[in-house]
């Protein structure tokens, strides 16, 4: 089974993270990466979900047991190639050419909650699933980019509480605080958020060119970022 597979459903992308905890390495960034390409240039969807096959977690963020060794090994090209990486797929989700929802099929943790927040839209488990920054006890300070990208879903009164403290959330509690559109118990999800997906049918270049606007802060804090942020200092493992 590969690691990233996707199927459309009428005009519905529906793009499937199959890697246990959907962990990120380069492998996994890559087909990402390379899945996106061909949705918006192989087909004609109109509409992105991205979903995990996991019971349990939808992304977990970084794949420690992968990087370590790179930390450990003093591979500063090697980190900073990665931190490049993501921060592509990242943008990448930020201005993809159509309406991006996340179907947040369990828990979301530090990167998988950051990526999350890079979608214009979130429809969460009820019964199963955390949403959480846990950096602050991990060690790991976000890029400037990415607090850019959590202010955009996250609103302020709870960032506060969620980023200095690592408070966890439960999809009840993030549709109460207008994180995601609806919190569904599990058999719900997904139709829901096709339902959603489905209504949606916007023209791509119209989109995208509103998506470049809304997103052009952000994007500007990254590339204002890289490569200074990047730097092995800046990753306290």
């Amino acid at each position: 089974m590969a690691s990233i597979e996707f199927a459309v459903d009428d005009r519905v992308a529906v793009l499937t993270m199959n890697s246990g905890e959907n962990r990120f390495n380069m492998d996994f960034i890559h087909a990402f990466l390379k899945t996106l390409d061909e949705i918006e240039h192989g087909t004609r969807a109109n509409a992105l979900v991205v979903r995990s096959a996991h019971e349990k977690i939808f992304c977990n963020g970084i794949d420690l047991d992968w990087f370590m060794p790179l930390v450990q090994a003093g591979d500063a090209q090697g980190i900073k190639d990665f931190c490049h990486a993501l921060n592509a797929l990242l943008r990448r989700i930020l201005l993809y050419p159509m309406p991006t929802i996340a179907a947040i099929t369990g828990h979301a943790f530090a990167g998988g909650a950051i990526m999350c927040c890079c979608f214009d839209f979130r429809f969460m488990r009820s019964d199963r699933g955390f949403f959480c920054f846990p950096e602050v006890d991990l060690g790991i300070p976000f890029w400037p980019g990415m607090v850019a990208m959590v202010k955009k879903a996250v609103p302020a009164y709870k960032l506060d509480e969620m980023y200095y403290l690592g408070t966890r959330l439960t999809g009840n509690q993030c549709e109460e605080h207008h994180i995601v559109v609806k919190a569904c118990p599990g058999d719900a999800l997904m139709p829901a958020v096709m339902s959603f997906a489905g209504s949606q049918n916007k023209n791509r270049a119209y989109y995208s060119a509103q998506k470049e606007r809304m997103n052009a802060p952000i994007i500007r804090i990254m590339d204002e970022e890289d490569p200074a942020v990047l730097d092995r200092a800046t990753i306290r493992l």
